[in-house]
């Protein structure tokens, strides 16, 4: 029988393997080093700030595995040998394969800062980051969390929750505006401040101190500015876990490079996820995805491909989804933090300082082409088809009560937005 191997039982290797099993009764084994179980990653947060336990991110039950003939093995894989087909466990097991998928994720950024090591220094991305901070904050008081996207806001969040104090160093002039425009960053800025976090844009790590122990004690800005703590949080990004591959024969770039049927240079050998690299990326998308609804996409089609109905990846409309402090995020088809030439961009923002809508449209064709929401619940559904269908600005401004969730919102405000938008809406 043939033997499929999955290393890495995140979003992208599980969705794979329940896909494989819906459409095969191929054997199928999942390695992982992290968890028995698949979790849901982006409830770590919730699981520190008490709204849930660990138990409750795992969306199967522990005997799903079994009775889906999926066999789950806890190892940390430390050579694969693409001649033989074979795996080497760091506790030096074999495993043989007719197929495999590298689902191995991230790792979270370290960029050689010198104490970068310490007992008190951590990411936010595996299940034992969220044991370390859960260990480390037990006795701190202040941390600083170092890099503005999203993995920074949500440790930030986290902190605050159990009242500590948080230095927020961002090396960017405005919070992430290499991804928001400048009205959504300010807007964020702001929103940081109200909640008494310490922000410092334009700022960032030289070096991480020790006290005689070993353990975080401060840390020395590249302004020159030392600020003490006892927990330093490394959330600037994350990069493709690949180490173990090195010397395989496998291609590697920053991360394991496919093409868009997900395979590697190596035969029967496919990669999925946060650690696959297209070798052309894909319309605007960047080669590397690290996002949740693309590892499960990929995993998705990998699946079909390795039951023989060879699919190419095909990610349709980018979307993604967020949430900053208590203002949520979503994004819908292209909106870049400098327009391009062609582009006209609409943005409104209500008077609280708290909701916003960002749209942007072909000055020429009037073809809408991305949105920005802060503070609003849309429907997905409508921004999809609507980009799908190349529909235009007037289109989406006509019908903008119904892609919404909150219909007193657009009682009150739908007006002043149509008001606002500084052409004359077209019939649309």
């Amino acid at each position: 029988m043939e033997h499929i191997v999955i290393i890495g039982n995140g979003i992208s290797g599980v969705t794979a393997a329940r896909h494989i099993r819906r459409l095969s009764d191929k054997k199928i084994t999942i390695i992982s080093s992290e968890a028995d179980y698949f979790f849901s990653r982006t409830a770590l947060m919730y699981v520190y700030m008490g709204h849930m336990k660990f138990e409750h991110t795992q969306p199967y039950e522990n005997n799903f595995w079994v009775k889906n003939n999926i066999n789950l093995k806890n190892g940390f894989v430390k050579h694969v040998d693409t001649s033989r087909k074979i795996l080497r466990l760091e506790n030096d097991e074999k495993v043989h394969f007719n197929k495999l998928i590298i689902a191995t994720g991230s790792n979270s950024n370290k960029f050689g800062w010198p104490g970068q090591d310490l007992e008190g220094v951590t990411g936010l991305y595996h299940k034992q980051d969220l044991e370390n901070i859960e260990k480390y904050t037990t006795s701190t008081t202040r941390a600083v969390v170092v890099g503005g996207g999203l993995i920074g806001i949500e440790l930030t969040e986290m902190l605050l929750s159990r009242n500590i104090s948080v230095t927020f160093l961002v090396r960017e002039k405005s919070f992430w505006d290499i991804v928001l425009p400048r009205e959504e960053s300010e807007m964020i800025n702001r929103h940081i401040l109200e909640h008494g976090i310490d922000l410092k844009l334009e700022t960032g790590l030289k070096e991480i101190i020790a006290d005689e122990n070993g353990r975080t004690k401060a840390v020395i800005t590249d302004k020159g500015e030392t600020i003490a703590c006892q927990l330093v949080g490394l959330t600037a990004g994350v990069s493709p876990n690949i180490h173990f591959l090195k010397g395989s024969g496998i291609e590697l770039g920053r991360g394991v490079k496919v093409d868009r049927f997900l395979r590697t240079n190596v035969e029967d050998i496919y990669a999925i996820g946060d650690c696959a690299e297209q070798h052309q990326a894909i319309g605007n998308r960047r080669p590397i995805e690290a996002v949740w609804y693309t590892g499960r996409m990929m995993g998705e089609t990998v699946a079909k491909t390795i039951c023989g109905k060879p699919m190419q990846y095909n990610p349709g409309n980018w979307f993604n989804s967020a949430k900053f402090l208590d203002i949520e995020y979503q994004t819908y088809g292209w909106v870049f933090a400098q327009p391009k030439e062609n582009e006209e961009h609409f943005y409104w923002e209500h008077r609280s300082g708290k909701k916003c809508i960002r749209f942007v449209y072909d000055k020429n064709t009037r073809e809408f082409i991305g949105t920005n929401i802060l503070g609003i619940r849309m429907r997905h559904e409508f921004f999809d088809k609507a980009l799908t269908e190349k529909q235009s600005i007037d289109y989406v401004m006509h019908n903008l009560s119904a892609a919404n969730f909150d219909p007193e919102f657009f009682t009150r405000h739908e007006v002043e937005i149509k008001t606002a938008f500084p052409h004359q809406l077209q019939p649309a």
